[in-house]
């Protein structure tokens, strides 16, 4: 599967399960780890997980070759890790302290404003 797909796939989910400031980085420039890194708020502990694990599923269901998750447990930041693409879901209190837009900030966003 191709990152734009799986970057596209990723940000529907999103989108669908009502994620909030949804923002999509390319990478590619910067880093060999992954080409996109995608940002998403939820509003609660139980929407930052139930949003990593539904991007997993439709990963995993599209037939991406990784698709693995990290922190939830505690669900205030959960890691999806698709490989080509990053997703990072966390709680606005996470996603403020730790400012990760802010470590890439060289990388031009592509927005998706959701409220």
């Amino acid at each position: 599967m191709r990152s734009e797909d799986l970057r596209d796939l990723a940000i529907k989910t999103l989108d669908d399960m009502k994620g909030i400031d949804i923002v999509t980085m390319d990478v590619r420039s910067l880093t060999a780890i992954t080409d996109y890194m995608i940002i998403c708020t939820g509003r609660s502990t139980r929407q930052v997980k139930a949003l990593a694990e539904s991007v997993a599923l439709n990963a995993k269901e599209a037939h991406a070759a990784i698709a693995r998750t990290e922190g939830d447990s505690e669900s205030e930041w959960v890691l999806v890790d698709l490989g080509d693409v990053v997703v990072h879901v966390m709680l606005a209190s996470a996603r403020s302290f730790y400012s990760l837009e802010d470590l890439w900030e060289p990388v031009k966003e592509l927005r998706e404003q959701k409220s």
